[in-house]
């Protein structure tokens, strides 16, 4: 290892844990566990140290890979400078991953766990998109309300409902995952499963648990030969899964922790009432730009984020959707410019050094375009402003979803839903109102007449002259 490489000042063997964290993914391991690993440094909260967790068989791999480095994660900072590695230490053991989950039951009702913290992506809420809503018909929900404690949030319940019956105060649970109100969202899944099965337990999980929103930000892209090269170089070949990010991130959180929390405003995290300001500014402008660069990159075949931001095309998109149709409706945020903001999003876009991908970018469209675009195009229309721009975007999903490139290279498939979307991106070909039939993402946005007229103008170009000149055409 090279002399480098940062590792914590603290003396491990004494961490005690505080946390359950489910789904140890890049994200968590280059955000939360950083800054608790920050705090840490400074001699406070030890008692606060993570039981990593998964539910899922992807979770078994993590678990063996960092089992075997004592729970250590690489985090490299890919700061256009110079890149920075740590040792991040903050998680102390990872339980083992079960079918039934006993294991991760059992550690959360231990009373020394006073949070349960989540990653496990946008879409693993089971939340209806026409509605926004918790789906209790959705298959897996349906699965564990037979067969109970299959899913994070039944396991969530079984450890809630051991805490309950032996006099135990409930632990506080906080998404970590990128979503609108997170934490109402939780709270949906985890009460909306209860009721299913025991609707007393439900009713006094919604009176007695906490669900923090917070807002989460930072960039990190999935690790590939690229990134272990990275650690290599640190002297860290043996480590099959570090985490590199930008040097950027950001948290803030709701301050409601009834069964107390880290010290975590000492290392950076702003904690206010106003979270939903933060993270409808966050969503719309650095998630709804992605979303944008995202598509026309795509069908450009250009590989990575950097890339499609030195395009002047894109470029060109990415500001003038972003200043006339995004950032006009979004409300005021404190202490925060929008400008200013966007002027740093751009800035972390095209940061050479995180080579994001474009196809990261495109995965899981069908999720992330009603978080992400579509609230945008609703409010615009409401204040009769033009989504012009909006509309585009949303063509350009479309014309992606097709499953090639406007060269004619293979789009391998790159969300949940990719046959359902292809066969509609197929249909919308000829009828282009096929695609804005899709309500669980465009509602009844389909019969708005500007949206509908915009979107299958765009799409036709985007077929006659392709991307490049369609984007030309908008511009000009």
């Amino acid at each position: 290892m090279s002399p480098t490489v940062a590792l914590p000042a603290y003396d491990r063997s004494r961490l005690s844990p505080g946390i359950v964290h489910i789904g140890l993914g890049n994200f968590h391991r280059a955000h939360m566990a950083v800054y608790l690993d920050d705090l840490f440094n400074l001699g406070l909260d030890h008692d606060w140290a993570i039981l990593g967790a998964g539910v899922r068989e992807a979770d078994a791999r993590m678990r063996e890979a960092l089992k075997a480095q004592d729970c250590l994660s690489t985090v490299i900072e890919l700061d256009p400078k110079g890149k920075s590695a740590r040792r991040v230490g903050a998680m102390i053991d990872f339980l083992p991953v079960q079918s039934d989950n006993a294991a991760l039951i059992e550690a959360m009702s231990r009373p020394e766990i006073r949070i349960v913290s989540l990653t496990v992506t946008e879409g693993g809420y089971f939340i209806n998109p026409a509605t926004g809503q918790f789906d209790p018909t959705h298959p897996e929900i349906l699965a564990d309300a037979a067969d109970p404690h299959r899913t994070a949030f039944g396991a969530i319940i079984a450890a809630l409902k051991a805490r309950r019956a032996a006099g135990v105060a409930p632990f506080t649970v906080m998404s970590c995952d990128n979503l609108p109100g997170n934490g109402h969202v939780t709270r949906a899944a985890v009460t909306g499963l209860a009721a299913l099965r025991d609707p007393d337990l439900a009713d006094w999980i919604a009176a007695h648990v906490a669900f923090p929103n917070g807002m989460v930000d930072r960039i990190t892209p999935a690790t590939g030969p690229r990134e272990r090269a990275m650690a290599a170089a640190f002297g860290l070949a043996d480590d099959p899964v570090p985490v590199t990010c930008e040097p950027f991130r950001q948290w803030v959180l709701e301050d409601n922790f009834p069964a107390g929390r880290p010290a975590w405003e000492k290392v950076g995290v702003t904690l206010t009432p106003h979270v939903h300001n933060f993270e409808l500014m966050k969503i719309r402008i650095l998630n709804g730009g992605h979303a944008t660069i995202a598509y026309p990159g795509g069908l450009m075949d250009i590989e990575y984020v950097h890339e499609a931001m030195a395009e002047p095309l894109i470029r060109g998109l990415l500001d003038k959707v972003e200043i006339h149709e995004i950032i006009p409706y979004i409300p005021p945020v404190p202490d925060t410019n929008l400008g200013d903001y966007y002027r740093l999003i751009v800035d972390r876009f095209s940061n050479p050094e995180v080579a994001d991908t474009e196809r990261r970018l495109c995965l899981d469209g069908s999720n992330r375009q009603p978080k992400f675009i579509v609230p945008s195009i609703r409010d615009a229309l409401a204040a009769g402003g033009s989504v012009e721009g909006l509309a585009l975007v949303s063509a350009m999903w479309c014309r992606y979803c097709f499953g090639e490139t406007d060269s004619g290279t293979h789009i391998p498939p790159n969300d949940p839903d990719w046959d359902a979307l292809v066969a509609r991106s197929q249909a919308a070909r000829s009828r282009p109102a096929a695609w804005l039939e899709m309500t669980t993402v465009y509602g009844d946005l389909g019969q708005n007449p500007r949206f509908a007229a915009a979107f299958e103008r765009h799409l036709n170009r985007l077929w006659a002259v392709g991307t490049r000149q369609t984007l030309a055409e908008f511009l000009s």
